[in-house]
């Protein structure tokens, strides 16, 4: 079963908060810790496997530019699918984003995470 429930952080699971919590401080070599072996991540069509490949993308992603990262909300979808969305504030092309981070849950690990335009 479904359920669109919307969590404080507190109740993410651990992965999904460590996960977060290392990426918003831009530190890759933790978030990466979180990944499994096969991970994969998308990013605006962007697709990179495996943790070596999603590492350098987490490591370089945005570094470009200074942005504050704020969470405004995160919903289980069921067990295995979580969902954090954040607003990015910063000096990239419109200033504001409001992003979803879709994690993909396997055995205490993040195995697929796909960061998109937030859906209303």
């Amino acid at each position: 079963m479904t359920q669109h429930a919307d969590v404080p952080s507190d109740l993410l699971p651990t992965t999904v908060r460590e996960f977060f919590a290392a990426h918003v401080v831009r530190d890759a070599d933790t978030a990466s810790s979180f990944l499994t072996q096969d991970a994969v991540v998308v990013d605006q069509g962007e697709t990179f496997r495996g943790r070596q490949k999603a590492h350098a993308f987490l490591r370089d992603a945005g570094s470009e530019f200074e942005y504050t990262t704020e969470q405004i909300g995160a919903r289980r979808v069921d067990d295995a699918h979580w969902v954090v969305t954040v607003r990015l504030e910063g000096t990239f092309p419109g200033g504001v984003a409001e992003l979803d981070y879709r994690f993909t849950l396997r055995d205490d690990l993040v195995a697929e995470l796909v960061i998109a335009n937030h859906e209303a």
